[in-house]
């Protein structure tokens, strides 16, 4: 199948598949020598499915490179792979730790603006302005580390 049909099955984009390749997480697809078009197999189509469903649990490339090892060598104790789950789930506790101060800190900035009134009296804006110190360090909001 084409790259195409592939990202129609797997409900993904063309990009998503070509980045995939270049970065290993998805093996390289045969060509064809007249158009150079991409051609991809049942195999592909799996192990897309199969990064494509660890990516939706946030896991990182890395970790699903060692995912991906792990199911190419079947005869494996699975030790490493749950330890690489415990340590996603650490992992995901202190996002979500990081996301409970990211509410808590934007709900406190949005009491500061309860009335209707004019951008120069916005008490949002104001808060956010005096949370900048002089050296241009953020003294009162923090924000979650790489969320973006």
């Amino acid at each position: 199948m084409k790259i195409g049909e592939l990202a129609k099955i797997a409900k993904c984009t063309v990009e998503t598949i070509r980045y995939y390749e270049k970065v290993g997480l998805l093996a390289a697809s045969s060509r064809d020598n007249i158009n150079n078009y991409r051609h991809y197999n049942k195999s592909h189509l799996e192990r897309l499915t199969f990064v494509r469903h660890c990516r939706a649990l946030a896991m990182s490339h890395e970790e699903i490179l060692v995912l991906l090892q792990a199911r190419n060598q079947p005869e494996q104790k699975c030790d490493s792979i749950n330890q690489l789950i415990d340590d996603h789930l650490q992992h995901v506790s202190v996002r979500i730790k990081e996301l409970q101060n990211l509410e808590a800190q934007l709900l406190t900035l949005r009491q500061q603006c309860q009335t209707p009134t004019s951008s120069e009296h916005c008490g949002i804006l104001q808060d956010l302005e005096l949370a900048i110190d002089d050296s241009g360090n953020n003294t009162k909001l923090s924000h979650v580390t790489g969320s973006h």
